[in-house]
């Protein structure tokens, strides 16, 4: 395998009606796809089963083993139903309500809806923003009452059953992780998901309650933080160190955070996790024109172009492959651009992981050398995927990261890194004959060949101890 030829940037797609038949499914996976992703917002128990052992036996089918991550709904507020959809007029006064009708609607005739969240008109103060669906409609508190929030709209536009809201720079205090959260993830779990999204992280001590849990289910998923408010701006630097990953879920930030500051906090993100070493996906509307559309917009493109220069682990996929009418295609467009703008890439100025023990220093020195010998290759062995993340937040400018490890759970869950192309093989007692054994394996696969520099970042024996070393070999 060319080192020219090795896409480093990972691709995500969600699942859906598009996506989810055995025969589209396995066109995905040949086409590269790493992860597929569940969206339990819109997904049953019985569907989510169906899929993730369909998921497993077209990947064993292929022979190429992909991850499986599960994104649960976590809090929402949403409007209630109604009969039909209403017109909200340019400064009508509208009610959220959350109880019947108290003295705060007395003798005025006032449009309103329910709301799910009873708690809000705690919540909430006079003065704040409401956006419902998506940020097209919004209003301004005008007052509240244990029952009403009293608004006035300022965008208006149709109001239909079950709108989410979105209540910019407000503390919500609704739990992280919610009934139906739980009964999602014991479905995952029992079916050996890879991974799990929480969904609207606002600190790191939501991240550790899901781990809890995990850990009390004996579950080795790892947990991505979906940061999708200002409340987890504010708190970035700790749920990176709390979580496994990071997903920049741009839909709902958009909505929460001015339009303009959207890139910068996608800039900052991806440059946190680069240098806490956590791996960091970039998702929501990379492709969203391909819904319909066959080719994406230029400034669509460039978006996509810019998140790999950002040095992002991966790039998702979400309505562009649940009900898009182009699946293979978007995924086809994705693998073309980050193969393009990794082409392009050179040693400029990058953030990288902290430097902290001397595993990591060993590791850094791997990456140096093979950033100085052109047409360089990284092989390296894991049980736990220590020395796959350590390599990978190192960012290595063009050698693919072979990370050979004995355990299928881990190889999936490997997907998730830059760079890194995860091979499944047996540890050996001794260390030299597992090198030697990942060497003939690399070979048969027609990933090294004969002339290649191979720098191995291993432990070896060394008077009757491991220790670590890295080893530069030329492949005979």
């Amino acid at each position: 395998m060319s080192a020219a030829l090795f896409r480093r940037t990972k691709i995500i797609f969600t699942l859906g009606p598009s996506t989810e038949s055995e025969e589209m499914l396995e066109k995905m996976i040949r086409g590269g796809a790493d992860i597929v992703r569940l969206n339990m917002a819109h997904a049953n128990h019985d569907w989510t089963r169906t899929v993730i052992r369909r998921i497993r036996e077209v990947s064993a089918r292929v022979g190429r083993e992909v991850a499986i991550m599960m994104d649960i709904k976590g809090p929402e507020i949403r409007t209630g139903d109604l009969a039909a959809p209403i017109e909200l007029r340019a400064g009508e006064i509208f009610d959220f309500t959350v109880k019947p009708r108290s003295d705060l609607a007395s003798g005025v005739e006032v449009r309103s809806v329910d709301v799910n969240y009873r708690n809000l008109v705690n919540d909430i103060k006079v003065g704040d923003t409401v956006l419902v669906d998506n940020g097209l409609l919004r209003l301004e508190v005008l007052a509240k009452d244990d029952a009403h929030i009293r608004c006035r709209v300022l965008i208006p536009g149709p109001l239909s059953s079950r709108r989410h809201i979105n209540l910019p720079g407000v503390k919500v205090n609704l739990p992280a992780f919610t009934e139906k959260d739980r009964a999602d993830t014991l479905v995952g779990l029992s079916e050996g998901i890879d991974f799990v999204a929480l969904s609207f992280v606002r600190e790191g001590k939501d991240v550790e309650q899901l781990r809890a849990f995990l850990t009390g289910q004996k579950s080795t998923a790892r947990i991505i933080a979906k940061i999708e408010d200002q409340s987890a701006i504010t708190h970035l630097d700790e749920i990176v160190r709390a979580c496994d990953g990071l997903m920049v879920a741009r839909g709902d930030l958009g909505i929460e955070c001015p339009f303009e500051d959207l890139p910068v906090i996608q800039r900052r993100a991806v440059r946190t996790c680069l240098a806490q070493g956590r791996p960091v996906i970039v998702a929501t509307h990379m492709l969203e024109s391909m819904i319909t559309q066959p080719v994406p917009t230029r400034a669509e493109i460039t978006d996509v172009a810019n998140a790999v220069y950002e040095y992002a682990d991966c790039v998702m996929l979400s309505g562009e492959t649940t009900i898009g009418k182009y699946p293979l295609e978007c995924l086809n467009m994705l693998d073309k651009i980050s193969r393009r703008i990794e082409a392009e890439d050179d040693l400029e100025t990058r953030e990288q992981a902290v430097f902290t023990g001397d595993r990591m220093k060993v590791l850094h020195s791997a990456v140096v050398l093979a950033n100085q010998i052109p047409g360089s290759k990284i092989l390296t062995f894991t049980r736990h995927g220590f020395m796959a993340n350590g390599l990978a937040s190192l960012r290595p400018v063009r050698a693919p990261i072979f990370a050979v490890t004995p355990h299928l759970e881990l190889l999936r869950q490997l997907r998730l890194l830059r760079a890194v192309e995860p091979l499944l093989m047996p540890f050996s007692a001794e260390p030299d004959a597992t090198i030697e054994s990942a060497i003939a394996l690399l070979r048969r696969t027609g990933r090294i060949a004969p002339g290649d520099k191979l720098i191995i970042a291993s432990d070896i024996v060394s008077q009757e101890r491991l220790i670590d070393s890295v080893q530069l070999r030329t492949v005979i």
